[in-house]
């Protein structure tokens, strides 16, 4: 089990995941920056809008030269302990709620894992029913075991609203938007606070699938907000009715877009 000492009083932690649940409404959503290291933890947290932290596990597997596939727990825990200081030599550890990509739980370390990121401050989790981008489901029943397991880890931990975000890879591996309605449902049932169903790239999801999901599963929905040719922006998607929505690794993307054009523009 972890060896990882507290880094935020237990009293707190749970006032703050309480703060961070509450945030979730249909219509109303939160919205996460995505972060991946010390320097961008310090940047958003600048940003006078930022009112929650959210990882992205691609961005913090680019960053450390592994594919997101193989972004191990070790190398997970020591870039999300980062973030964590960060927040607190700004001063915000009691004020901006962080929730953390474990994408599928790390197998049999799930509990593991989930201790050491509670230890570290954390009052979320993204967790995945994929074993890996586009790979085999895991079957629903053992997804809602893990969704439950994880709640019951963090309640015995003191953190009885942990906040689980349950992706839905249905889509994403060719199933159909009822089942991935009919997979969420179970999700929110076992505790989730919302489900992120994921059509993944390029497909994404189409207004009238995410109309029929967001109907299905009462609002209780994860979106990411891009700047793609016809996406629906903040304001659109928050008409639809969604309770949250991230802007996953778009933030690292665009500075390394923007790192690219400036060596090209020096080494003219």
């Amino acid at each position: 089990m972890s060896t990882i000492p507290r880094a935020i009083d237990a009293t707190a932690q749970a006032a703050l995941a309480k703060k961070f649940k509450d945030l979730h409404i249909p219509g109303s959503p939160v919205i996460l920056t995505n972060v991946w290291d010390a320097p961008s933890t310090a940047m958003v947290l600048g940003h006078p809008k930022t009112k929650a932290l959210a990882t992205a596990s691609y961005a913090v597997a680019e960053v450390n030269g592994v594919p997101d596939d193989d972004l191990t727990l070790e190398i997970n825990l020591a870039a999300i302990s980062k973030i964590t200081q960060q927040i607190k030599r700004s001063g915000k550890t009691h004020e901006i709620p962080l929730t953390v990509d474990l994408q599928s739980g790390y197998g049999d370390r799930l509990e593991e894992a989930v201790v050491s990121i509670i230890r570290l401050g954390v009052v979320g989790i993204n967790l995945e029913d994929s074993l890996s981008f586009g790979g085999n489901l895991v079957e629903v029943d053992a997804h809602v075991a893990r969704i439950k397991k994880v709640l019951e880890v963090a309640e015995r931990e003191g953190v009885p609203n942990f906040v689980v975000n349950a992706r839905n890879d249905a889509i994403l591996c060719g199933k159909s938007i009822d089942e991935a309605i009919a997979r969420g449902k179970k999700y929110l049932e076992a505790g989730a606070t919302t489900v992120y169903v994921w059509g993944g790239p390029p497909r994404g999801l189409r207004d009238a699938e995410l109309k029929k999901i967001v109907e299905g599963l009462g609002g209780r929905i994860n979106v990411t907000l891009t700047h793609n040719e016809g996406a629906l922006n903040f304001k659109q998607l928050a008409e639809f009715g969604v309770a949250r929505i991230s802007l996953g690794p778009q933030l690292w993307w665009a500075a390394m877009a923007e790192a690219k054009k400036k060596l090209e523009s020096l080494l003219e």
